[in-house]
């Protein structure tokens, strides 16, 4: 039986040569090149701003928070005597709901990081909550840096006694 496909394979990175596959190349793999950019601004406070040009010279752009507030940074740090100095491209019509969906993701994404660390937190204090439990009902069964000297002092005469009813036990 033989395959219906060619399925997934490596292509050489090449510029494709039919203008019309060019196109449909570009429309199905710049959303990629969006997220990462996306996923950095999220998680680290960068600012972000991405401009790329369609083969058909369409301007497609990612930015956070705004293409001309990241131009004018990178320019004022770049030259000085260009301060002041902004291009402004015009969203199309698809990059404002692209926009809107990745902020949409991104407050997602920050609601999550809250919530994990109230969860993290409230793990911690489960943990100390047992831990004192533990400490309370059985010292053999706390670590020895959380306990005190007298109690350190009591399980060292537990233990002497375990071990010399373990002894008497053995010899009968």
């Amino acid at each position: 039986m033989e395959k219906k496909t060619q399925g997934r394979k490596k292509i050489a990175m090449e510029k494709i040569t039919r203008k019309d596959r060019r196109e449909i190349t570009f429309s199905k793999r710049k959303t990629g090149h969006f997220k990462k950019p996306s996923e950095l601004s999220t998680l680290c406070g960068a600012k972000t701003a991405i401009v790329v040009f369609s083969p058909a010279n369409k301007p497609f752009s990612f930015k956070h928070p705004s293409v001309d507030s990241v131009s004018d940074q990178f320019l004022a740090s770049n030259s000085p005597s260009k301060v002041g100095v902004s291009s402004t491209i015009e969203p199309s019509f698809g990059d404002y709901y692209r926009s809107a969906n990745i902020n949409k993701f991104n407050r997602q994404v920050t609601e999550a990081m809250n919530l994990l660390e109230e969860e993290e937190d409230q793990g911690k204090k489960l943990t100390e909550i047992e831990k004192d439990e533990f400490k309370e009902r059985f010292l053999w069964n706390s670590p020895l840096e959380y306990l005190q000297y007298y109690e350190l002092e009591q399980l060292k005469v537990s233990m002497e006694e375990l071990k010399t009813k373990v002894y008497k036990e053995g010899e009968e």
